[in-house]
């Protein structure tokens, strides 16, 4: 499981029927800035996941990937890999919050 950041959407009008009427979403990955450790920040790479949760743009939620993306009864039957399993409230490091959704 890990932390990501919705950057965008993704729209496929041609994809196996058992897809049809599954919310696509890109993410990218974040982890704690190794250099303060006060802040998340971005790995450069993108995923697209199945959005699970209604999740909207610049949310941080958190992602689980291979088998793991199957087992939400939303997506069990799927040929998905990373599924979107929650939004993020939150973020303690170290006794301190790194980031709040509520600013």
């Amino acid at each position: 499981m890990f932390l990501a950041r919705v950057t965008g959407s993704v729209v496929a009008t041609q994809k196996v029927a058992s897809m049809v009427g599954s919310k696509l979403l890109t993410v990218e990955p974040l982890r704690v800035d190794p250099a303060n450790r006060d802040k998340l920040v971005g790995t450069g790479r993108t995923f697209v996941c199945v959005d699970t949760v209604g999740a909207g743009l610049d949310e941080i939620v958190m992602i689980v990937q291979g088998s793991s993306a199957r087992m939400a009864p939303e997506v069990e039957k799927l040929p998905v890999d990373a599924t979107i399993i929650g939004i993020v409230d939150t973020v303690n490091v170290d006794n301190k919050t790194i980031f709040s959704k509520n600013g």
